[in-house]
C-alpha cells in the first residue's frame, strides 16, 4: 500500500498562497477597469489559494485506498502498523478541512465583491488567516499520514492466487535461511533475536503452479494478547495467508529456545490456526546431536506426516520440502474440483 506524498501545514499553505500571488499577477496586466482590477485581484488570491489546498487534500484522499475496500491481510497489517481507526480520523480531517475552506472561499469572495476596493485587500488578508488557521487545526492529522506513509511503505505485495505457504517458529530456528534456499527471495537476517524484520516473500514454480513462501518475524512462546507488533504482522500472515504452515524446529536448541517451549508454541499455532494444516519440520539437522531432544518433540506433536529433517544452511531437505508443497496443492485441486 503506497501512501501519496503528505506535506506539512507549512508547505500546503506555501503551496496555496504562491499560486495565488502568480494567479493576481496575471489580472494586473489584465484590460479590466480600474475601479474594479483591485476587487478582482483579490477576488482571485483567495479563490485560487482555497482551490490548491483543496486540490492538495483532494488529491491524497483520491490516491489513498479505501482500507475496507482491500483484502483482510490488508486490512489487519495496516491496523497493526498504524491503526486502521486513527488512519481513518486522519483522513476524515482532511474531509472536514475541505468542506470549511469551500465556505471560507465562498464567504469571502463575496465579502470582497461587497467591499469598497480600498476594503478589498484587507479582507483577503483576514481570509487568508482563516485559511491558515484551518490548514494549521489538522497539523498533527498531517503528521500522522507521513507517518503512516513510512510505516506502510514496505508493506508485501502478495499474490492471491498462488499456494502459499508460511514459515512460523522460533526467532533464530533457520526460517530465512529456509526460505532463501526454497525460493529466490533473500531477505534480511544476522543472529540476533527477531532477525526477521518484517514478512518476507518468495517465490517460485512447479509444473505451472505458482508458490508464495511467506517468512514471517520469530514468535515467542507467549499469548497472542502478549505479543508486540512484529509478532502481530506474523500472526496476521498466517491468519489471512497460509494454505499450509510450515512450522520449524530447532532440535539443536542453538537459537537458544528449548524444546519444550518450541512445542508449547506449535500447539498453540495449531489451536489458533486450527482448520490450517501444519507440516512441521525439524531443521539445524546438522548440529542435532541430541536424539532425546529429537524423540521428546517426535512424542509430543501430533501429524500424519512424518516430520521432514532438513539442514537448510547445508541445502539438505529442501526437495523434500519442495515435493510436499507439490503434492499438498494437487490433493487442494482434487478436492476443489479443479
Amino acid at each position: 500500500m503506497f501512501l501519496p506524498n503528505i506535506p506539512t501545514p507549512d508547505e500546503v499553505l506555501d503551496k496555496g498562497f504562491s499560486r495565488a500571488k502568480k494567479a493576481a499577477a496575471k489580472v494586473r496586466t489584465s484590460k479590466i477597469h480600474r475601479q474594479h482590477k483591485s476587487k478582482r485581484i483579490e477576488e482571485v488570491r483567495i479563490q485560487t489559494a482555497c482551490q490548491v489546498i483543496r486540490d492538495t487534500f483532494e488529491e491524497i484522499l483520491e490516491k489513498t485506498p479505501h482500507v475496507e475496500e482491500l483484502p483482510m491481510f490488508y486490512q489487519d497489517y495496516i491496523d497493526v502498523a498504524v491503526g486502521v481507526d486513527d488512519l481513518k480520523r486522519c483522513l476524515g480531517a482532511l474531509n472536514w478541512a475541505n468542506g470549511v475552506l469551500e465556505k471560507l472561499q465562498n464567504q469571502y469572495t463575496h465579502k470582497v465583491r461587497r467591499s469598497p476596493p480600498e476594503n478589498a485587500a484587507q479582507v483577503r488578508k483576514a481570509a487568508f488567516g482563516r485559511i491558515a488557521s484551518v490548514v494549521n487545526r489538522i497539523g498533527d492529522e498531517l503528521d500522522f499520514l507521513n507517518y503512516a506513509k513510512q510505516k506502510l511503505r514496505n508493506i508485501p505485495t502478495v499474490d492471491t492466487e498462488a499456494t502459499t505457504a508460511v514459515i512460523a517458529g522460533f526467532p533464530n530456528v533457520g526460517k530465512s535461511t529456509l526460505m532463501r534456499r526454497i525460493t529466490n527471495a533473500e531477505p534480511e537476517v544476522a543472529d540476533y533475536p527477531f532477525t526477521t524484520k518484517g514478512i518476507q516473500i518468495g517465490h517460485f514454480e512447479r509444473r505451472w503452479q505458482n508458490y508464495q513462501i511467506i517468512d514471517t518475524p520469530g514468535l515467542l512462546d507467549r499469548p497472542v494478547e502478549d505479543m508486540n507488533q512484529i509478532e502481530l504482522n506474523a500472526m496476521v500472515a498466517l491468519e489471512h495467508l497460509a494454505d499450509l504452515i510450515l512450522f520449524v524446529f530447532d532440535p539443536s536448541q542453538t537459537s537458544g529456545f528449548p524444546v519444550e517451549n518450541q512445542v508449547n508454541l506449535y500447539w498453540e499455532i495449531r489451536k489458533i490456526f486450527r482448520n490450517t494444516p501444519v507440516l512441521p519440520l525439524f531443521n539445524k539437522m546438522d548440529l542435532a546431536d541430541d536424539e532425546e531432544k529429537i524423540k521428546y518433540i517426535e512424542q509430543h506433536i501430533t501429524t500424519e506426516d512424518k516430520p521432514l529433517m532438513v539442514a537448510a544452511s547445508e541445502g539438505k531437505g529442501i526437495a523434500e520440502i519442495i515435493t510436499k508443497l507439490e503434492e499438498f496443492n494437487r490433493e487442494e485441486m482434487r478436492n476443489r474440483g479443479d
